[in-house]
């Protein structure tokens, strides 16, 4: 399994822009998670992998999935050399882009180059409130309420996220775990709608 620290991720994500400008090839990275956290500086822990939301192409949010087939192989290359599984580098979380990502999402990210080849612009700490609650209520505390209360939420940003993880899943179920994941981060009687 990988153990990725921000400073592993900086190296990693150095020797993909090296691989990429080597073939000619750019490409601008949409990364959310705990690699994005940690390099933020919001939490400090090593991660598995650094997640991909999106790739920015022509100033505009494209799926990451699948990875396109020259960034694939720059990916692989990397693993190769540091020994790493090809999951380094995980477009899983796209799907969050086909749901709708949070209101003025692209406002709020952080770009960090990496050579000429490679950009990488870092969702913002308010998004990441969105994406961990929505992760903590789908898959379960964890790491992810861990990461959430480390962004101190307010009350309001909490419930803003809600809102926005009602939207990609309107079931019942969802919503009674997400009253109940909210009740239990200090955010009493929250009303969500029916």
């Amino acid at each position: 399994m990988n153990n990725i620290t921000p400073e592993r991720a900086d190296e990693l994500l150095s020797a993909l822009g090296e691989q990429l400008a080597a073939v000619g090839e750019r490409f601008e990275l949409v990364v959310i998670g705990g690699s994005a956290l940690a390099a933020l500086g919001l939490v400090r822990r090593a991660t598995r992998d650094i997640d991909i939301v999106a790739l920015r192409s022509e100033g505009a949010l494209v799926p990451a999935e699948p990875l396109p087939v020259v960034l694939a192989g720059a990916r692989d290359r990397v693993a190769r050399d540091f020994g790493l599984d090809a999951g380094w580098l995980n477009p899983g979380p796209t799907e969050l882009l086909r749901f709708g990502l949070p209101e003025g999402f692209e406002s709020r990210l952080e770009r960090r180059p990496y050579g000429l080849a490679l950009t990488v612009h870092l969702a913002g700490r308010l998004d990441h409130v969105h994406f961990k609650l929505y992760a903590m209520v789908d898959q379960g505390a964890g790491r992810h309420e861990a990461d959430l209360r480390a962004l101190h939420p307010s009350p309001e940003e909490l419930l803003a996220a809600a809102r926005w993880a009602r939207t990609h899943d309107p079931s019942e179920a969802f919503r009674q775990v997400l009253l109940a994941a909210l009740d239990h981060l200090g955010v009493h009687d929250a009303d969500l709608g029916a």
